[in-house]
């Protein structure tokens, strides 16, 4: 490794300013604040631009005056002298051009192919202003508009071809226009825009760009078509999200048929509302034995036709209860000891079990507790199960429930035998989000569980993943999914909505 005591001052020169290498470097000068380096095009024959003929014949030279890379914390001047060539060809439309250097100075710029790409990249992260600021204290002074005018001269990177592409639809219009976005599902970058969403479409595309292994799409069974027509050897990946979200559909309409069975394990207090609630219903299935509809029970009974409706679908009276829902209040810590208080003395006065529960620390108004004991919360016991509540708790995984979920499922077990097997089947689901290899028996052995459990909506989605068996197998057993593809499709919806915009296609096509 040499030392700068033996080389001279232009290979000194040389090393600071390899960029400048294409030039030959005749003198590098000191003016305090700036650098001003001086070169020239080196010899030699060079292409016309127009007919590319070789001319040698100098016509004469121009200087150019371009800025460098700082050094040393100083701004650098090049002070460029270029020769202006003629060429040999008399029917050329260029007779005289100027040699230009390429990797160093571009044509027509004024500055260096190096300044320039530091100052693309600096703009490119931080935009205008603040892009100024941090090219400022690197030595390059630029204002926040010239910052924002090297953006367009940034060149856009080719789409490529990912290896991992993900799939999904958006709505242009809603219910008249839909295209779909390709992306890469590893980075998340977006890859092509394509009108429609048919299976033509998709495997057009995919035909156009072999090289494609893997395959992540949405629930739509037109892109597993398009991919299996196109690329019969790649994989093709459902996505976890959407196996979860049809098993909590499943979930939930089993815990809809079952509510009689909860009802029974935690019944509705007895009073005035459940007595209307059972002689509703009685109304209702007694009026079609007389001849009278479902719209003429509404009229006779006085109710609107949706009522009507619940209390029909319902086979029998606990079926059709339901429990008025309150917001968390204040009063809701003190509930057992009001209702204690109010059996032992049934007209104490409401001042007095103010002062009674504020000693404890109640800290809500008299106005409060005076609604919560008119609405019955204080008088309330075990509620009623509704649909949605019981949904839930079947759904969370048995070491992420509260007190309050597991003391209610330990109740619910013995009147509802059946729904164990949901509660099992979720759990195991839930399970095999994580993906890996082991996965794919399991779910062998989940499918088969739930045939056979004897519940309509669980043999219904068990039904439901046969014919795309392997894409379901695929997302629990490989690390990919759909997951950028649907937060790119909500972004872009979201800003179609915002801007209003219903006459422009990405595409480039009409709306």
């Amino acid at each position: 490794m040499k030392t700068l005591g033996m080389i001279d001052a232009m290979s000194f020169v040389g090393v600071v300013f390899s960029g400048l290498s294409a030039l030959v470097i005749e003198d590098a000068g000191d003016a305090g604040e700036v650098i001003c380096v001086r070169g020239r095009t080196r010899d030699g024959a060079v292409a016309c631009p127009g007919c590319g003929t070789e001319a040698g014949r100098v016509r004469g030279s121009r200087e150019r005056t371009a800025a460098g890379v700082p050094a040393g914390g100083r701004r650098v001047v090049v002070k460029l002298r270029a020769r202006r060539m003629r060429c040999p060809v008399l029917g050329c439309g260029v007779q005289a051009f100027c040699g230009q250097v390429p990797g160093v100075v571009g044509r027509y710029q004024r500055r260096t192919v190096r300044r320039a790409g530091q100052a693309e990249a600096a703009v490119r992260a931080l935009a205008g202003r603040a892009g100024a600021r941090l090219l400022a204290a690197l030595g390059v002074g630029v204002s926040g508009h010239t910052a924002l005018r090297v953006l367009p001269a940034v060149p856009l990177p080719g789409p490529g071809v990912p290896r991992v592409p993900g799939i999904d639809d958006f709505a242009l219009r809603k219910g008249r226009a839909c295209a779909a976005i390709l992306i890469d599902a590893g980075t998340g970058r977006r890859v092509d825009v394509l009108e429609g969403r048919t299976a033509g479409a998709a495997g057009d595309w995919l035909r156009a760009h072999p090289g494609v292994g893997i395959v992540t799409r949405g629930g739509s069974g037109a892109y597993g078509e398009a991919v299996r027509s196109a690329l019969p050897d790649a994989v093709r990946c459902g996505d976890r999200w959407h196996l979860w979200h049809l098993l909590c559909e499943a979930a939930a309409e089993e815990a809809a048929a079952h509510c009689a069975c909860r009802a029974a394990g935690a019944p509705m207090r007895e009073g005035k509302r459940a007595g209307t609630t059972r002689e509703r219903w009685r109304q209702v299935h007694d009026l079609p034995s007389q001849g009278a509809g479902l719209p003429g029970c509404a009229r006779r009974l006085g109710v609107t036709l949706t009522t009507v409706k619940r209390h029909d679908r319902a086979s029998e009276p606990g079926r059709s209860q339901r429990v008025r829902k309150y917001r968390p209040a204040l009063v809701d810590p003190y509930r057992d000891y009001l209702r204690e208080r109010r059996e032992e003395e049934p007209g104490v006065a409401v001042q007095l079990l103010l002062r009674e529960i504020r000693e404890p620390g109640y800290p809500g108004s008299s106005s409060l507790l005076v609604r919560c004991l008119n609405q019955g919360r204080a008088g309330a016991g075990r509620p009623h199960l509704p649909p949605r509540r019981a949904t839930r708790i079947l759904l969370t995984r048995p070491d992420n429930r509260t007190g309050a979920q597991r003391e209610t499922a330990e109740r619910l077990a013995p009147a509802c035998p059946e729904m164990t097997a949901p509660d099992d089947l979720t759990g195991s689901f839930a399970a095999m989000l994580v993906p890996g290899p082991a996965n794919e028996e399991k779910l062998q052995r989940r499918i088969a569980a739930a045939r056979a459990a004897g519940l309509p909506h669980l043999r219904s989605f068990a039904r439901g993943l046969e014919p795309g068996l392997k894409a379901a197998t695929a997302a629990v057993t490989l690390p990919h999914h759909n997951g950028r593809t649907e937060g790119v499709n909500t972004r872009l919806s979201q800003f179609w909505r915002s801007a209003g915009r219903r006459d422009y296609c990405p595409t480039g096509g009409p709306a």
